[in-house]
């Protein structure tokens, strides 16, 4: 799912991209943040990453103790190396979301196996460890694209609610869809949106009203669950 404008992929041309279950030390929750936490909802980011739009993203949610899984491209994480380890020095997990982005159910077994698999090089290349999690471009996935997910050891991961932030969502309608997260959900969103950015300290204000708080994502189940 993405509706990015090219203009914003100027300057995004080659390549990073991300490693999903690569988990890091960075941000924790502490035992006083742990004792709130009645469930724990997947919040994950398609896209990235960039020297654009990356720090920003970190920082906003570092500064409102989240973590997410950030699932990138192969291009850009071979393009911008020193994101993908910021991402895992911010304590986020990484996954794969193909190299270049293309609608995989369009090709053909080795094309597949080409997008995974350069993306899993190139996040490792980058620091980023070896993805365990794999988003497909769009969601669209079928037998052929899960068979070699499999090869690669890869547990496909879609999500249960879509922010619609590819779509123009407003602020307050991304924070409305993350109020509909419940535990063990998973949220669609990306790294590019300014309204995405715009809404972090809402979206950790609204899962905590909840009592819910960011976890990983189990390579086991697929769901949400505590770091």
């Amino acid at each position: 799912m993405r509706s990015r404008p090219r203009s914003l992929a100027i300057g995004l041309a080659v390549a990073a991209t991300a490693v999903a279950g690569t988990v890091t030390a960075g941000v924790h929750a502490t035992p006083a943040q742990a004792a709130t936490c009645n469930g724990y909802v997947g919040l994950t980011f398609d896209d990235g990453p960039s020297n654009s739009h990356t720090p920003a993203l970190l920082n906003a949610l570092t500064q409102n103790r989240l973590r997410a899984t950030m699932f990138n491209e192969g291009q850009y994480a071979a393009a911008y190396p020193a994101q993908v380890r910021a991402q895992v020095q911010a304590g986020m997990w990484v996954g794969n979301h193909s190299y270049t982005h293309p609608h995989l159910t369009q090709l053909g077994q080795s094309q597949i196996d080409s997008e995974i698999s350069r993306t899993q090089q190139a996040i490792t290349n980058a620091g980023g460890g070896s993805p365990q999690l794999f988003r497909p471009p769009y969601g669209e996935t079928n037998a052929t694209v899960r068979s070699v997910e499999a090869r690669y050891g890869l547990t496909e991961i879609i999500w249960n609610v879509d922010s619609q932030d590819w779509n123009n969502a407003s602020t307050d309608a991304i924070v409305q869809a993350v109020n509909r997260l419940t535990n063990g959900q998973i949220i669609l969103m990306h790294e590019w949106p300014a309204n995405t950015l715009a809404a972090i300290p809402r979206i950790a204000q609204a899962l905590a009203n909840k009592g819910l708080c960011s976890g990983r994502i189990s390579p086991q189940t697929g769901r949400a669950v505590a770091p």
